[in-house]
Parts: structure tokens; C-alpha cells; sequence
């Protein structure tokens, strides 16, 4: 799993790259939160792009990141999903919790 920032006016990207799995969630979602709790924004991007795998342990991920957010009193949605991300965010209903917008496709 790669993980990858951007931040601009109090806007945090996070980009995601590679297999999102259970033996990849927990550090990931470790690293997430961190970047959450230093950065302190009032949206955050999950840019799921890079994305070849993601399985229900990114479902839990996504979802305590949006809570996290929520707490920061910020907003959290989901960017240019790969196809196959896209049939687990579809599957598991996250795009009634979260915005789900593909960009430039």
C-alpha cells in the first residue's frame, strides 16, 4: 500500500495506491489518522485512483475516516475510484454516506 498527500486551503487529498486488504488496513488506517490529526482539515479527499484491490477492510477504513472527520467538524468524500473499488463502494452502500465523484472520466 502506497499513501500519498497533498494539502492546500484546508483541503488534505490523500491518494491510495496498491492492495487495500486486511493485512494492509490497520497501518494504513494508523496512518491516516495521523494525517487527519496533524493537518486538522475541513475536507479531506480520499483519492482511491491507484487503487488494483480494496476489500471490506477498506469499507471499515473509509468509514472511520468520514467519522474521524466528523469530529474534526469536516467533510470527507471519495475521488476517481478504480472500477474495481467502485463495485465494493456500490456493493456496500458507502455512496449513501459518502460523496463518491469520479474526476475527469
Amino acid at each position: 500500500m502506497n499513501l500519498t498527500t497533498a494539502y492546500a486551503s484546508g483541503r488534505l487529498t490523500i491518494y491510495l495506491a496498491g492492495e487495500l486488504d486486511h493485512h494492509e488496513a490497520r497501518e494504513t488506517m494508523r496512518s491516516i489518522l495521523e494525517l487527519l490529526d496533524e493537518y486538522l482539515p475541513r475536507e479531506c479527499v480520499l483519492d482511491l485512483a491507484g487503487l488494483r484491490f480494496m476489500d471490506s477492510s477498506g469499507i471499515a477504513l473509509i468509514v472511520r475516516a468520514g467519522r474521524r472527520m466528523q469530529e474534526l467538524q469536516g467533510r470527507m468524500w471519495i475521488e476517481n475510484p478504480s472500477a474495481q473499488a467502485r463495485r465494493v463502494i456500490a456493493c456496500s452502500g458507502l455512496e449513501r454516506l459518502f460523496q463518491v465523484a469520479v474526476i475527469g472520466g
